[in-house]
């Protein structure tokens, strides 16, 4: 939410900075995330003086070109080549000075220098509106009033309006303050608190006034709990023109583009009370009615977009007497909204329910800034005081009359909120006693009415806007995020409760493996379990059947769960890619949901996702990319902490991996790990290999429990290493090596380790050779090279019989 300081300022007066105030916003629970300059024009002018034509003579070598001499209130005047038809000396005019910044239309950058054209010096430039931000004409330099000094600064004369705008993040709960009155209001607590005296300023309606009633048109509220307040009124003989600049700078800096002095008076009045309004153009209301009712399932209704859209039979209508106009609290129709055609408009100002408002604009895609209010609970006692509002600034910049008494249909009041508060309920929550007179002065700067008064506590009347403060946890809530969260004091002592949990707890294990990836230079991430379901057919293995799907999503986007953990993990990729972090290792603990027949599951994975260089490349190291072999080893690692032993390695064939292997503990597929393919990758824009690894992890879990990790003491012998160069089929892996060594020799057999690879020239078709090295040792006694001959000549043996090996 953008709320401007410049407008916040028409609420509450205060000589505190910017900086100061987000600080202030943000300890009262209003986040600022950001605090941006607005100018009204880009640049503010800074630069641009007037200037007195001297002189203007024709260019001497170009026809559409004259040369100029201004004055611009420095010793000597500058000499100016000017392409307008319409320069002439006595002119006061706009310049733009050597080393003047300046900005197309599309916000691109670009400076004033001195330079030749068709021979002759120019030291500056005449300016045009389009030029310098101020207008759309291009037909002709900016000729200004004869009675401006030269030498003026641009900026002073066209008043250039400088802003700052904060950036907050709203929590849904604070639907109070979606306004720049809202925001103020939590102001003026937050500024009581500090024992600074303001006043809170209320935009006055005592001008409003019924000049006739010649344009009537009735309101029938069929589903009034739908439409629990439904107001209206007419304003006859309007001329919709543009707004004029003070509206459109308030709108523009907000980030909000002008439209018409109608639509914008009523956006004006949404953003500074938080109360949406819709301006129907009243002579496209067929019968002078307006019905206020939900339609047929499937009637089609064309919004402004131009998007013709299927109606749910619970969407709220506004309707004239033959065919609906609005999207009610939503969107508005094609055909009833205001044109430059519109001389009278029915001005509607209107609680709808939060929950249909809600379901309605999810239903239909649709997130606007009425409905971003509506579905979130706004006052329902402003509506009336709104509509005078917006009454009043139409007639002021569109001219018109009201035109009709204001129909009000408010048939159940909405009642404040009794809540009785306790002051030792308040000191346990906060861990610290507030005095009851700062309790007091709390409330009441934030219009919670003080009923009774006893020593144990108080009796309150909260305002129906705080549809958020209906219990005491929420009153004392409210006292504390006035009085300061870090106002209360941090306590000495920490007591704390001994858990009698197993070693095997998942996040035990989880926390374990999670300090290991980290201190192997791994970065943990948490991404969203919704998911698009376009991602789907990316996976041959997952079925859109198997989806479990949000029956109110936020987007297309994010309406299923995730069904696999790879495609969150790639957004994450491209997300680091695209700003150049191009080594990543990540991994994530989470999990996929699944929807069967008969039931719907979830399951726990540990995911890895690997791409670019293993380390920072550095002066003293070689680059050397993560590749398969760099992922076995980091899975490798991670059983053997978990003391997971006697694994089986087998090819994958998978959707996913273009090459990939599974591990296993018996029959139970604890993970598959390989290289993404490259269709995939091309879908999130990835040119680099990546590599992936999915754990089950609630598998792991299970496994673990039946593995303990083994030690044993460092032997004082020493090991004996031996090497084969074995020639043997491309067919046959290390694994398969290593698996029969251990076989022949059980016992003295330490380690098998594979340093060398080689294929080509000079080797049979079809084969490689293996370099193996074999370690010994005995814990007893030093070992004789008789013995290792023995055990060489045995695993030679079993090499050549079993696998078709030689020696080379």
């Amino acid at each position: 939410m953008k709320i401007s300081y410049n407008w916040l300022k028409q609420f509450i007066k205060t000589d505190w900075n910017p900086e100061q105030i987000s600080e202030l916003l943000t300890d009262l629970g209003l986040e600022v995330e950001g605090l941006n300059a607005y100018q009204s024009v880009k640049g503010g002018l800074e630069g641009i003086v007037v200037g007195e034509v001297l002189t203007c003579v024709q260019h001497p070598n170009a026809d559409r070109l004259k040369v100029t001499t201004v004055s611009i209130g420095t010793d000597a005047p500058l000499q100016i080549v000017c392409g307008a038809p319409n320069v002439a000396a006595g002119q006061k005019v706009p310049v733009a000075t050597i080393g003047t910044t300046l900005y197309t239309a599309e916000g691109e950058a670009w400076t004033i220098k001195k330079g030749k054209i068709r021979g002759e010096e120019s030291h500056g430039m005449i300016c045009a509106e389009d030029e310098l931000g101020l207008g759309k004409g291009h037909d002709g330099i900016m000729v200004l009033d004869s009675k401006i000094k030269v030498g003026s600064r641009a900026a002073d004369i066209f008043n250039i309006e400088n802003d700052q705008v904060f950036e907050i993040g709203l929590t849904p709960n604070r639907s109070d303050a979606m306004s720049h009155y809202g925001v103020a209001r939590d102001l003026r607590a937050g500024f009581t608190q500090k024992e600074i005296n303001t006043e809170l300023i209320t935009p006055s309606v005592s001008a409003f006034q019924v000049e006739n009633r010649a344009l009537r048109i009735d309101v029938d509220v069929i589903n009034k709990n739908l439409a629990p307040r439904y107001c209206g009124l007419t304003i006859s003989n309007i001329k919709v023109t543009d707004s004029p600049a003070w509206l459109q700078n308030r709108l523009k800096a907000i980030g909000l583009t002008p439209k018409n002095n109608i639509v914008d008076a009523t956006n004006y009045v949404l953003h500074e009370l938080g109360q949406p309004l819709h301006a129907f153009d009243a002579n496209k209301i067929t019968g002078n009615k307006i019905e206020v009712k939900t339609l047929p399932q499937g009637t089609k209704f064309i919004t402004l977009d131009g998007v013709e859209r299927e109606l749910h039979e619970e969407d709220l209508m506004i309707c004239n007497a033959e065919k609906p106009m609005c999207i009610a609290g939503v969107f508005g129709g094609i055909d009833s909204g205001v044109t430059e055609n519109t001389t009278s408009i029915f001005l509607e100002s209107a609680y709808f329910n939060p929950v249909s408002v809600r379901k309605t604009a999810k239903r239909h895609n649709l997130n606007t800034d009425a409905s971003f209010r509506f579905e979130r609970g706004i006052d329902p006692n402003i509506t009336e005081y709104a509509l005078k509002r917006a009454a009043i600034l139409i007639t002021e910049i569109a001219g018109g009359l009201v035109s009709s008494e204001i129909i009000d249909f408010y048939p159940n009041k909405f009642e404040d909120f009794q809540v009785r508060l306790s002051f030792d309920n308040a000191k346990k929550l906060i861990g610290e006693e507030i005095p009851k007179d700062i309790i007091k002065r709390i409330l009441m700067s934030l219009d919670i009415r003080i009923n009774n008064v006893t020593e144990t506590g108080l009796g309150l009347t909260v305002p129906a806007y705080r549809n958020d403060v209906q219990r005491e946890a929420d009153i004392i809530e409210e006292v504390l995020r006035v009085y300061g969260y870090n106002n209360i004091k941090t306590t000495e002592k920490l007591n704390a409760s001994i858990s009698n949990t197993g070693k095997f707890e998942d996040y035990k294990l989880q926390n374990i493996i999670g300090n290991q990836l980290v201190s192997q230079g791994f970065y943990e991430t948490l991404t969203n379990s919704l998911t698009s379901p376009d991602y789907v057919p990316l996976h041959a293995d997952l079925k859109a059947e198997h989806n479990v799907e949000m029956l109110n999503p936020l987007s297309i986007d994010l309406s299923v769960l995730r069904q696999s953990m790879l495609f969150s993990g790639l957004e994450s990729l491209r997300h680091n890619l695209n700003r150049r972090r191009e080594d990543l290792k990540l991994f994530e603990f989470g999990k996929t949901y699944h929807s069967y027949t008969d039931s719907r599951e979830e399951f726990k994975h540990l995911s890895i996702l690997i791409t670019g260089d293993r380390y920072e490349n550095r002066w003293n190291t070689e680059s050397k990319p993560s590749d398969f072999f760099y992922l076995k080893g980091t899975i490798e690692t991670i059983f053997a902490r978990l003391g997971i032993t006697k694994l089986k390695a087998s090819p994958v064939k998978s959707a996913v991996f273009s090459e990939g292997m599974m591990l296993s503990f018996g029959k139970t597929k604890l993970v598959e790990f390989g290289l993404v393919k490259k269709s995939i990758l091309k879908h999130f824009d990835i040119s680099k290999p990546v590599l992936f690894a999915d754990f089950n992890w609630d598998d792991v879990i299970e496994t673990a429990k039946y593995n303990r990790v083994s030690y044993s003491a460092i032997s004082k012998y020493p090991e004996i290493r031996r090497d084969f160069a074995l020639l043997i089929d491309h067919s046959v892996s290390f694994e398969s090596i290593h698996t029969i060594a251990k076989q022949s020799e059980k016992h003295l057999l330490k380690s098998i380790n594979l340093f060398d690879v080689y294929q080509g020239s000079n080797l049979p078709a079809g084969k490689k050779s293996y370099a193996v090295s074999f370690t010994f040792q005995d814990a007893n006694k030093t070992l004789t090279d008789k013995q290792i001959d023995k055990i060489m000549s045995k695993l030679q043996a079993s090499f050549e019989n079993q696998l078709g090996a030689e020696l080379r």
